[in-house]
């Protein structure tokens, strides 16, 4: 099963199209958003094409239904535009054999990991800073952030899928990488 990640989308119309171009080309059986999809936050600067309502209609109308986790700029005003459940703070799933532990990052983060096991993977999006690392025998993972990186990091999404974690940026080339095995 592929499984593509995206975060990050701060009401960013521009950079969720682009993001679901990448999708159409990747061709995942699942969508995992990790949060702050439709508000910029007060921290940050707007994004461009700052569309919060284009947002929610652009995500309703996905085939799939994603599975998603709460960003701490998400509310249940959002809850209320979006077509799909986004408001736990984490999600369980298990792929290839592996428990992977989906949030968004400001509960639990990699500074502050939940109780997992040596081979799980936890992965967060929340820090617009993409990871693909191993601590204390768990998988840190973050995809980055699609509308607003960070650190001079490029606009990104990560792909996983045999065992192998790739954060790639909208031109499709390799940012980090890390293989499960």
């Amino acid at each position: 099963m592929k499984l593509m990640f995206i975060s990050d989308i701060h009401g960013s119309l521009f950079w969720l199209e682009r993001a679901l171009e990448m999708l159409e080309e990747e061709r995942p059986d699942q969508l995992v958003i990790l949060g702050d999809f439709l508000y910029h936050g007060p921290r940050n600067p707007l994004p461009e094409g700052y569309d919060p309502q284009g947002v929610a209609a652009r995500l309703n109308a996905l085939a799939q239904m994603p599975i998603a986790v709460r960003g701490n700029c998400d509310a249940e005003v959002d809850q209320m535009l979006l077509q799909f459940p986004m408001m736990g703070d984490y999600v369980m799933l298990l792929h290839e054999g592996r428990r992977i532990y989906v949030t968004h990052g400001h509960g639990y983060s990699m500074e502050n990991l939940p109780q997992l096991a040596a081979g799980d993977v936890f992965i967060q999006g929340h820090t617009h800073l993409p990871v693909a690392d191993v601590k204390e025998g768990i998988y840190v993972l973050n995809p980055g952030s699609i509308s607003l990186p960070k650190e001079n990091n490029p606009h990104s999404y990560a792909i996983l899928q045999y065992g192998e974690f790739v954060i790639k940026d909208f031109d499709g080339q390799l940012v980090k990488q890390i293989s499960l095995k």
